[in-house]
């Protein structure tokens, strides 16, 4: 699946069997939201993004309108990670049960603070949101932070 971002002009693209596995996670935890970390790739010239897999934190909290994570062990995990493959992280996904795929002001302010994180070596994440049922998907949103807001990719 490939999807375009007009405000940054840049590409995405996840295999679908992917987008498909954290959707089933999504559904197995409803009614309460879930969610963690993407993980990539970038294209030589910095133009397509590959999303490539996806990672569960360690810990986390999941209510029917928040979700917290934390990323405690996560730092060796990442750093495992990008020496087995270059592959890094990119963002966070998390589900918003019987809501819309539309960022709240929370999601944009922790976009904005992971983009300040001296540790996060990555200026404009992307963030997955997937609007969930009991039983499926009813929509998704990819959005890249830049200036402090969220630009959808279509």
């Amino acid at each position: 699946m490939k999807f375009f971002n007009q405000h940054k002009q840049v590409s995405l693209i996840i295999e679908e069997t992917l987008l498909k596995k954290i959707s089933q996670i999504g559904i197995e935890k409803y009614p309460y939201e879930t969610g963690g970390f993407l993980v990539g790739y970038y294209s030589d010239d910095s133009m397509t993004l590959y999303i490539t897999d996806y990672l569960l934190p360690h810990k986390q909290k999941g209510m029917a309108y928040l979700f917290e994570r934390s990323i405690d062990g996560m730092k060796q995990v990442f750093k495992n990670l990008f020496d087995r493959q270059k592959h890094f992280y990119i963002g966070e996904w998390h589900t918003h049960p019987n809501g819309s795929c539309m960022y709240s002001s929370t999601d944009l302010n922790a976009m904005i603070e992971i983009a300040n994180c001296e540790t996060v070596n990555i200026t404009n994440p992307v963030l997955l949101i997937l609007s969930i049922t009991e039983k499926q998907v009813k929509d998704f949103t990819f959005s890249i932070y830049n200036n402090k807001g969220l630009h959808p990719y279509e």
